[in-house]
This record gives structure tokens, sequence and C-alpha cells, in this order.
């Protein structure tokens, strides 16, 4: 710490910089993130929830693309794929703003636009994701229903 201004040359800022509690919780992260299976069950939890998603999603035969890179995944309601921002704005925004605010219905938060992604943590349990899926479900059954002439 000698080293960290005031005291050394070195300038370092941020609202936890040397914190002793962030410190802390810091350290303890990477003793989780170094657990064996770690990695393959936040694997499994997000592959869980796209298979979910995406099987009722076809099964209302709902329009969409979800894209997913691990625990981090977006969803956009449309009929062709999303490759770059352009894309994203030819997306049904009130549609995904319509799912959203039933799924905080729901209880389940998610981002409020569909520019953004959603991510999983080692939080969640296989059961947490079955929640989910359950609640997008229901959401999606509404939206699909509300979209039919």
């Amino acid at each position: 710490m000698e080293l960290v201004a005031p005291e050394g040359p070195v300038y370092q800022a941020g609202t936890l910089s040397g914190n002793p509690l962030a410190m802390r919780a810091g350290l303890e992260t990477l003793k989780q993130l170094r657990r064996p299976g770690f990695y393959q069950q936040l694997e499994d939890r997000a592959a869980q929830l796209e298979a979910g998603l995406r099987r009722t999603l076809e099964a209302l035969n709902l329009p969409y693309y979800l894209t997913r890179v691990g625990s981090m995944g977006c969803l956009f309601f449309t009929d062709r794929p999303v490759k770059n921002y352009t894309d994203a704005l030819r997306c049904d925004t009130q549609a995904y703003g319509r799912f959203f605010h039933g799924m905080l219905a729901e209880g389940i938060y998610l981002a409020p636009s569909q520019f953004e992604a959603f991510f999983l943590s080692a939080a969640h349990s296989r059961e947490d994701v079955e929640h989910t899926v359950a609640a997008a479900g229901r959401v999606l059954a509404q939206l699909a229903e509300a979209s039919r002439p």
C-alpha cells in the first residue's frame, strides 16, 4: 500500500478501491470460481434456460431470435437473425416491453430493454430456472394470444 497515493507514486481511484470488505468479497468470489465444476454448472443452468425459452417460443409459434454465450444471453422478437445494432432496431421492441412487464409481474426482473443482455449467476438453482421458464411460458402465451387476429 506504500506505493499507492497519497504515500506512493501510483494513483488508484474507485468507489471500493482498497475497501477491506470489497477486497474480501473479491477473494471469496475467486475461490468460488476455482471450485471444480463451477463453470460447467453455470453453463448447464444457462443451457437449461435457453432450451426452455426456445421450446416455449417455438410451441407458441412466436418469431424470435435468441442468442447465448455462456451465462449471458439476449432475446429479440423478430423473424430474422440479429447480428448488429441495425438488425436489433428492426425487432419488435414493444413486444419485448410487454414481455419485460409480464415477467416483472411474475416476480422475475429482466433487463428492461431488448438491447441489454440477461445474465445467470451461480446463485441461480435448477429450480430458479424452471420457475423462470414456467413464468416465461405464461407471459409468452399471453403475448401470442394478443398478437393473433
